[in-house]
C-alpha cells in the first residue's frame, strides 16, 4: 500500500473519491459499503459476481482509491474493522471462541462434501503414478503433511511448496500428472501462475479451496472445498489448516482404501523400517 493510503481507511478513501465514480464504480460502492464484514471473506470473483462487475472493474476501481488491488484493499479494511472492536470483545472468550470456530470449520466442511467428488479425486489420485502437491505458506504446510501421510501407504508423490521450484516442476509435466492444488483463497497469484503452466502440459488438476469460484477453481478438473474462510488478519491460522488436514485425512483414507492391500503391506515395511531409527 503507498503512502497515501496508510494515511487513509479504505471507508474514507471510498468517500472522498465517491463523486468521481462512473456508474459500475458506484455499484461497487454500494455493495461494500453495505457488506463490509462479508467482503473481507470474498475472493475476487466472489466480489466481481456478487457487484455484477468484471474483475478488471473491481482492480480499476481499488487502484482509484490509491490500493495495490484487492488484497491489498482487503487488508486495510480488516485493520479498520479490527479497529473498531473493544478489547473485551476480542479476548474476553478466545477460548471457548477458538474451540468453536475449530469444531464449526469441521462440521461446515462436513456439510460441503460431495461425496461423488471425492470418490472422483480419490480414484484419479490413486490410479496416477506421477503425483505433485503445490502449496504456498500455511498451505504448503498442508502439503507436506499430505506428501507425509501418501507416502506412508506407498504412494509416489512430491510436495513442492517453493514458487520457483513449482514452476519448474510444472514445466516438466504431462497428461499423465495429476496436480493437487492446495490454496485457501484460489487467488494466490504463484498458485494461479504455476497451475496454468501445469494446466498446458495437460495435467489433470485438483483444486483443494475454500471458494467455490475463484482463478484456480476455473482451471482446475475437480474441485473439493473446505468450509473455514479466514479475513486477511487470520491469514495461516490453525482454523483453517483444521478443515484442510480434515479434508486431506478424507481423501488419503479414500486412497488407502483404493489399494487397501497395498497400503497395509507398505504400513508394515515403514513400521519396520523407522522402528530402527528409535532407541
Amino acid at each position: 500500500m503507498d503512502s497515501k493510503s496508510n494515511r487513509y481507511k479504505p471507508s474514507i478513501m471510498m468517500e472522498q473519491h465517491k463523486h468521481s465514480l462512473t456508474k459500475s464504480e458506484t455499484k461497487i460502492y454500494d455493495y461494500i459499503t453495505s457488506h463490509i464484514d462479508q467482503v473481507l471473506y470474498y475472493s475476487l470473483t466472489e466480489l466481481s459476481e456478487a457487484c455484477d462487475v468484471a474483475e478488471a472493474t473491481l482492480l480499476r476501481f481499488f487502484r482509484k482509491l490509491h490500493f495495490k488491488g484487492f488484497q491489498d484493499f482487503k487488508f486495510a479494511l480488516a485493520q479498520e474493522v479490527s479497529s473498531k472492536r473493544t478489547p473485551n470483545e476480542e479476548n474476553s472468550t478466545y477460548i471457548e471462541k477458538i474451540r468453536n470456530y475449530m469444531v464449526q470449520a469441521i462440521h461446515n466442511s462436513y456439510d460441503l462434501i460431495d461425496a461423488l467428488a471425492l470418490e472422483a479425486a480419490v480414484k484419479t489420485i490413486a490410479q496416477a503414478h506421477d503425483v505433485v502437491i503445490f502449496g504456498i505458506g500455511s498451505s504448503g504446510i498442508a502439503a507436506n503433511d499430505m506428501e507425509n501421510r501418501l507416502l506412508r501407504i506407498g504412494k509416489h508423490i512430491q510436495a513442492v511448496t517453493d514458487p520457483h521450484t513449482q514452476v519448474m516442476r510444472a514445466s516438466s509435466m504431462t497428461k499423465e500428472t495429476v496436480v493437487i492444488a492446495i490454496s485457501v483463497t484460489g487467488s494466490t497469484k504463484d498458485i494461479v501462475d504455476t497451475i496454468q503452466i501445469a494446466k498446458a502440459q495437460g495435467a489433470t488438476i485438483i483444486a483443494i479451496t475454500n471458494y467455490l469460484k475463484s482463478p484456480l477453481t476455473k482451471l482446475a478438473n475437480q474441485v473439493l472445498l473446505t468450509s473455514a474462510k479466514e479475513s486477511p488478519l487470520d491469514s495461516g491460522s490453525l482454523i483453517t489448516k483444521v478443515a484442510q488436514l480434515y479434508l486431506i485425512d478424507l481423501i488419503c483414507t479414500g486412497v488407502t482404501l483404493e489399494n487397501y492391500e497395498q497400503s497395509v503391506e507398505m504400513k508394515h515395511q515403514i513400521s519396520e523400517n523407522t522402528a530402527k531409527k528409535l532407541y
